[in-house]
């Protein structure tokens, strides 16, 4: 299995176009499981508590759906640029697709985790939908400066 971000559809999941690498976006689904996360319950406990899992019922809900999105999301991206040989800190460029400009934050939050240092530079916009759900909250994609050695 690859581990990198899976494209639901006929795509690359990354391109090499000399010293850049370009990823597709990436969404919250698995596509060997066929599901896409929609809270904390579908992220690793450990990720789930480190982004902010309160216990309190009503803000999970809230809060929850978005944040385990985000994680996986980046993790996804994470996991995605080793495969392509770079770390995080290679990646330079992120768009961000919301669907609700308000999750932007939560999301920012998350981010902090994946980009300690100095953040890449950003694109954020608000979109009425994405595929292949409503239930997409998210989409992010990145680009990366790795010089052929």
């Amino acid at each position: 299995m690859n581990n990198f971000a899976q494209p639901l559809a006929r795509y690359a999941a990354w391109r090499r176009a000399g010293d850049y690498v370009f990823l597709s976006g990436v969404i919250a689904v698995d596509p060997q499981a066929g599901k896409i996360v929609k809270g904390y319950g579908d992220i690793p406990s450990e990720a789930a508590q480190q982004i902010g899992q309160t216990g309190e019922f009503s803000t999970d809900y809230k809060e929850g759906p978005i944040l385990a999105q985000s994680w996986y999301v980046l993790n996804s991206i994470q996991r995605t640029v080793e495969s392509a040989g770079g770390q995080m800190s290679d990646v330079f460029k992120l768009v961000q697709y919301f669907k609700n400009l308000d999750h932007f934050p939560l999301y920012s939050r998350v981010r902090k985790q994946f980009f300690p240092g100095d953040p890449p530079v950003s694109t954020v916009v608000e979109v009425s939908g994405m595929l292949p759900s409503s239930d997409i909250l998210i989409e992010v994609e990145a680009t990366l400066w790795l010089p052929l050695r």
